[in-house]
């Protein structure tokens, strides 16, 4: 019997049927026209539903009913499924409703025409009509799928992690303010020694840049814990490799102690989760690959054994090649994108820098037991990309986190997860859209997210 999944409606969808169909088969399909072609006695249409990159044709009798039915337009077709000459299924349709018209002589978007990704961004609400930017969004739910299924399967337990917090963790005073946009509100709740723009907390609130505090604060009685959340940088980039909001994947390991340990975990779960990706979205992942480099390519990091550099040796590699960047050494304040990509090049393979200088990197990571003036943190630099995870082992001695000099005020709580059975932990976080651009080679990181927020542009 012919079985395929089915929309809600009981429609089934076009990548079930171009997978599963055979000629024979009497089935409804729904979907919005892509392309027409009109011959003596038949028109074609091709038909997407958004299930699939491939495009499914609808024959129909050449009719006055039929004639006036434009590209764009939402259709629901029935009719029995048949061979066409070049080997696909298509339908012949004895049943068509036009569901909503088109009207194409508005439509921002021209038929059989390659826009650019600027002018498709001038209209987010309609873009997951065009093939690219569908093909990206199927993609970014399998990768999320894949991340999941990857941490449930290790038992760890998935938080999610407030978007409004009172703490700035990276302590790079990147943060969005949060408070009511009405006036009449913070009078009313105001109290006495409390500032009226702070009235609805008692205190300053910011839109979080990253979870991983509380997501510590999970794992001091949880164990291993993981989220994939939302996070805010209020910084003056328009960078291909930077957004506004964007969304974070975090891990926190508990009884954590070797830095070694930590960048296996992450070398193996990206690994691991690609290949997942690749099983679940071969054809999507293609599409976009050819779309964003004119042809599909392999990831040869998949096969590689990623490397590892302390601090001082990547930036010995640096200082011996400094006459090759546009953009000035400066040991003090870190690497810039284009030191971190040839690092990524030159070693031939993702790379793995660990044991940072302390005045570069937050508080809450564990001092290097034999070079005081430096931590157990990571930045993993891979190609095209550049900086892709940080993370670090956390210092878990309460008396050293009280004396660090950069400690945040209020973080007493974070402070007594010391205290009262502490645990040692590590982690990371990795950008999943440009985890995304990784896979892709998508050169914009505003092509692999939904609805991309960035310095002076806010849509919808």
């Amino acid at each position: 019997m012919f079985l395929i999944r089915r929309f809600c409606s009981g429609f089934p969808h076009i990548k079930a049927i171009t997978n599963t169909a055979k000629p024979g088969d009497r089935l409804d399909v729904r979907g919005w026209i892509k392309n027409i072609r009109r011959l003596k006695k038949n028109i074609f249409f091709d038909l997407n539903d958004g299930s699939t990159v491939r495009r499914f044709q609808v024959v129909i009798p050449k009719t006055t009913d039929t004639k006036d039915i434009s590209v764009g337009s939402n259709i629901s077709a029935s009719g029995c499924i048949q061979l066409a000459p070049n080997g696909q299924l298509e339908l012949h349709a004895e049943h068509v409703k036009v569901i909503a018209d088109g009207h194409i002589t508005d439509y921002p978007f021209t038929p059989r025409q390659q826009h650019p990704p600027e002018y498709v961004r001038e209209h987010l609400h309609l873009r997951a009509r065009v093939d690219y930017i569908a093909a990206q969004m199927r993609l970014r739910h399998r990768a999320l799928k894949a991340i999941h299924d990857y941490m449930d399967e290790l038992h760890f337990v998935q938080i999610t992690t407030s978007v409004l917090t009172t703490n700035d963790c990276e302590g790079a005073g990147e943060i969005f303010r949060v408070q009511p946009d009405s006036d009449v509100l913070l009078k009313e709740m105001a109290r006495p020694n409390i500032p009226t723009e702070h009235s609805y907390f008692d205190k300053k609130v910011f839109l979080s840049v990253s979870g991983q505090l509380h997501l510590e604060a999970m794992s001091h009685g949880l164990g291993n814990t993981y989220t994939l959340t939302p996070a805010f940088r209020a910084e003056n980039s328009k960078s291909p490799l930077h957004l506004s909001e964007f969304y974070m994947f975090e891990a926190e390991l508990a009884f954590m102690q070797d830095i070694s340990s930590l960048t296996s975990f992450i070398e193996k779960m990206i690994k691991n989760v690609t290949l997942r990706i690749i099983e679940s979205a071969r054809d999507d992942l293609k599409f976009c690959q050819e779309k964003a480099l004119g042809s599909a390519f392999e990831l040869p990091w998949l096969k590689a054994a990623w490397i590892t550099l302390t601090y001082d040796e990547a930036l010995d590699i640096l200082i011996a090649n400094k006459e090759k960047f546009k953009t000035a050494l400066k040991p003090n304040e870190g690497f810039s994108k284009e030191q971190e990509l040839f690092l990524a090049n030159h070693c031939g393979t993702p790379v793995f820098v660990v044991d940072w200088p302390s005045d570069q990197k937050p508080f809450y990571m564990k001092v290097v037991q034999t070079k005081p003036d430096r931590v157990h943190a990571l930045d993993l630099l891979m190609p095209e990309v550049g900086e892709l995870c940080g993370g670090s082992l956390r210092e878990n001695d309460e008396m050293r986190l009280r004396s660090h000099p950069r400690l945040p005020q209020d973080l007493e709580w974070y402070l007594e997860l010391r205290k009262f059975g502490g645990v040692p932990t590590g982690g990371f976080g990795l950008g999943f859209e440009r985890y995304l651009q990784l896979l892709t080679g998508v050169k914009n990181i505003r092509d692999v997210i939904p609805f991309p927020r960035y310095p002076h542009s806010c849509q919808m």
